[in-house]
């Protein structure tokens, strides 16, 4: 497989399943589709492994940790991972942690969906399949299919009614709050916190990585956010992050990358419905206009979702899987 096209890179300065959720009257918000297979079902486990961190809680958070063999007697930096709607129990995100983890980062793994990850659409592709299944798919057939394909996209649209910013940001906040606590000596190492995001957490990767208006943050902010009092808080807060890479990206729309300032690599599936070139675009030249320091690599011939850990039988995706976790964590690594 040929390199991935490099659409912008700034030193310095599978057919898609979709639902369509109300969108914002803006402009700038996200058009249909918005969500896909890939966000909401997993690839096959690759023959052979398993996870190897555990499941706990911090600060009331359900997350998985993941941590180097030789922490702490080694130094490492603290890595926050955000998963798409397959959520903190899918076997795939825990052994996506457990490899960043192997590279030297404390990896902390949020449940960003409270015990609710999204309905899985691959299931309920198969069970459209064998409503219809037989030698030849009669009218009758065909009215199945199309039902059961809109119950998946309602019960998706419900799920993400559900799972909104003003609910994700408040786990993030707690999460990073704990994490400055329990693992200060990671985050005191690397700077910062770090993060990764992939699907719908790569959207909020974006949203730790700007300084934005202090009354859009949420309740839940991290601590030195501003007293409680309206007249001793910040205009501003952020970045939460010190640098961050985020990989096929759902949801986003321009003005999530307003107020950007921490550095990003952002990985991309070329003609990819869920992360659409207009709002590439827009972010591209949001990042070279204000000097924020980015890469953008465009992936050819990948299904969106292909960077996260799962088996393919395409000899030239498991090439650019391992190619966009290289250069993600090259990318943090040298941040």
């Amino acid at each position: 497989m040929a390199e991935p096209d490099v659409a912008t890179k700034a030193p310095e300065s599978d057919a898609q399943e979709t639902s369509s959720p109300p969108v914002p009257s803006d402009s700038s918000a996200p058009s249909k589709p918005l969500m896909g297979e890939h966000c909401t079902s997993d690839r096959p486990t690759p023959a052979g492994q398993s996870s190897t961190g555990e499941l706990t809680k911090l600060n009331d958070v359900d997350v998985y940790i993941s941590k180097p063999a030789d922490y702490p007697h080694t130094p490492s930096r603290l890595l926050l991972l955000l998963t798409g709607g397959t959520g903190l129990h899918s076997v795939n995100n825990q052994i996506q942690a457990d490899r960043f983890a192997s590279e030297g980062y404390v990896v902390v793994m949020p449940d960003l969906f409270a015990g609710d990850p999204a309905p899985n659409s691959r299931e309920a592709a198969a069970e459209s399949l064998s409503a219809g299944s037989g030698s030849s798919t009669s009218l009758l057939d065909t009215f199945k299919i199309k039902a059961a394909e809109a119950a998946k996209s309602f019960l998706i649209d419900m799920w993400l009614a559900r799972h909104t910013e003003e609910k994700v940001l408040p786990i993030l906040y707690r999460v990073l709050d704990a994490c400055r606590d329990e693992f200060a000596d990671a985050v005191s190492h690397g700077g910062g916190v770090y993060a990764v995001g992939y699907c719908f957490g790569a959207r909020y990767v974006l949203l730790l990585a700007g300084e934005r208006p202090a009354h859009v943050q949420g309740q839940g902010q991290p601590r030195g956010g501003g007293s409680d009092e309206e007249a001793n808080r910040p205009k501003t807060a952020g970045p939460h992050i010190k640098a961050g890479a985020l990989a096929h990206a759902t949801l986003v729309s321009k003005g999530d990358f307003d107020g950007l300032k921490a550095p990003l690599s952002v990985v991309c599936v070329e003609n990819d419905p869920l992360f659409p070139d207009e709002v590439r675009i827009a972010g591209e030249e949001y990042m070279s206009q204000n000097d924020v320091e980015h890469e953008v690599q465009v992936y050819p011939g990948v299904p969106h979702g292909f960077a996260v850990v799962g088996e393919y039988e395409d000899p030239n995706i498991k090439v650019a899987q391992a190619t966009a976790f290289d250069q993600m964590l090259k990318w943090i690594n040298e941040h």
